[in-house]
């Protein structure tokens, strides 16, 4: 049976039932993808690699607890774990800042770690301002999700709490909208980077 065309899903079933070349199959499927986001964040090639193999790990012990509700979006459960891995990382590390939630938060200050120039927060500043103009143009549950999220630091499950909506409605939600500001970036040609 040629492997490039079994799903996540089905790998993960073919794992649970003995077979352990699914999950080896499983692995190599995605293991690529984990770690060009891990090397990305982490620049110590030995310290990425444990990461990845946590990420790995903790997803074969969420398999084998039958903890893992398949909702087809196995990658994406998959980088989540790695970005929670690296996230806890450098708390750990304390690299990053530490910012309470006040009226005087602002998402994007988190984004930022380092000292700017005087032309650099000028350029920082337009990007703000950019950005806020952007969201506009996005359907109202979009931004409404976009806002609770980025700048109320919500969860997602508090999201769908608070808009009555599913967890996964959601995340559909916040994924439309980045797909949409993308769109839009790309259709007014507007650059966001320093």
């Amino acid at each position: 049976m040629s492997t490039c065309k079994v799903s996540d899903q089905e790998l993960i079933q073919s794992y649970l039932s003995g077979n352990e070349a699914s999950l080896s199959e499983l692995v190599l499927r995605h293991q690529e993808r984990v770690a060009a986001y891990v090397y990305s964040q982490i620049r110590d090639r030995h310290l990425a690699q444990d990461i990845i193999q946590e990420t790995f790990l903790k997803v074969v012990k969420t398999l084998k607890r039958g903890d893992y509700k398949e909702e087809g979006k196995f990658a994406q459960w998959l980088m989540r774990i790695a970005h929670n891995l690296v996230i806890d990382y450098f708390r750990r590390q304390k690299r990053f800042p530490v910012v309470e939630n006040s009226e005087e938060f602002d998402i994007f200050e988190r984004l930022w770690l380092k000292e700017r120039s005087v032309e650099e927060q000028i350029i920082y500043n337009q990007i703000i301002k950019d950005v806020a103009r952007l969201i506009h143009f996005l359907p109202e549950e979009q931004r409404e999700v976009v806002r609770m999220r980025l700048y109320e630091n919500l969860s997602f499950k508090e999201i769908a709490e608070q808009t009555n909506v599913s967890i996964n409605t959601a995340l559909g939600r916040m994924r439309y909208a980045l797909i949409n500001l993308r769109k839009i970036i790309k259709q007014k040609d507007i650059t966001l980077s320093l």
